[in-house]
C-alpha cells in the first residue's frame, strides 16, 4: 500500500497536461510499432500538448520541434494511407547508403547550428543537448512519415538523449515516458525489420 500511495503522490504533483501528453505518446508509439495508422491522430494530441509543456520548461528547441511535428504528423497520416503504389498503403522501405550518410550529417549539422543559435540569442537551458534532440527528432519523424526502417535507429538515439535532458529538467513523467520509448523503439526496429524481410525477402 505504501508503494501505491507513493506513486499516487508522485503523479499528483505532476502537470496534468504533461501526464496526458505522456499517455498519448505511449499509445502513439505502440500503434506505430503495429503499423496502425491511428498512431498519427494519437500523436497529434501528444505533440500539441507538448508545445505547452516545453514552453513552460524553457526548452524552446523542443517546443519548436513539436510545432513542426504537427505538420509532419498530418503528412505522415496521409502518406501511410496513400503513399504506396496506386494510392495504396505505403510499405516499409530502407534508405540507400548515401541517404543514410546524408541524414546523419544533416542531423549533426542541425544540432550544432541550432545549439549555437539558442545559446547565443535565447535563455534556453541545455541548448546543445536540447537542439540535438530537436535535430535528430526531425529527421526521425520525417523518416517515420516515409515509413523508413532507419527511423527507429534515430529514435533510439533521441530517446537516450531525452531521458538525460528531461531528468535534469525535472520533467519526470516525460523522463519515464522516454525511457519506455527507448525500449519501444528497439522493439519497433526489430518488428519493422521482420515485416520488411517478410515482404521484400520472402522465403
Amino acid at each position: 500500500m505504501d508503494v501505491i500511495y507513493g506513486v499516487i503522490r508522485f503523479f499528483g504533483w505532476q502537470d496534468p497536461i504533461e501526464l496526458t501528453a505522456a499517455l498519448f505518446g505511449f499509445i502513439c508509439v505502440v500503434l506505430t510499432i503495429r503499423e496502425h495508422v491511428a498512431c498519427w491522430p494519437t500523436g497529434l494530441v501528444q505533440v500539441s500538448l507538448y508545445v505547452w509543456v516545453f514552453y513552460k520548461a524553457r526548452l524552446y528547441s523542443d517546443m519548436g520541434l513539436h510545432v513542426v511535428y504537427i505538420l509532419m504528423s498530418l503528412y505522415g497520416w496521409y502518406h501511410w494511407l496513400y503513399g504506396g503504389r496506386n494510392k495504396t498503403e505505403a510499405p516499409i522501405t530502407l534508405l540507400t547508403p548515401g541517404a543514410r550518410t546524408f541524414w546523419i550529417l544533416l542531423a549533426l549539422t542541425g544540432s550544432l547550428s541550432l545549439g549555437w543559435f539558442m545559446r547565443r540569442y535565447t535563455n534556453a537551458d541545455l541548448p546543445y543537448w536540447d537542439s540535438a534532440i530537436t535535430a535528430f527528432s526531425l529527421c526521425a519523424q520525417w523518416l517515420m512519415a516515409k515509413k523508413k526502417l532507419e527511423s527507429w535507429l534515430f529514435w533510439i538515439l533521441v530517446d537516450v538523449l531525452a531521458v538525460g535532458v528531461y531528468y535534469v529538467k525535472h520533467l519526470y513523467p516525460t523522463t519515464i515516458l522516454y525511457a519506455i520509448f527507448l525500449g519501444l523503439a528497439a522493439t519497433g526496429f526489430f518488428s519493422w525489420l521482420g515485416a520488411w524481410r517478410k515482404k521484400w525477402q520472402p522465403a
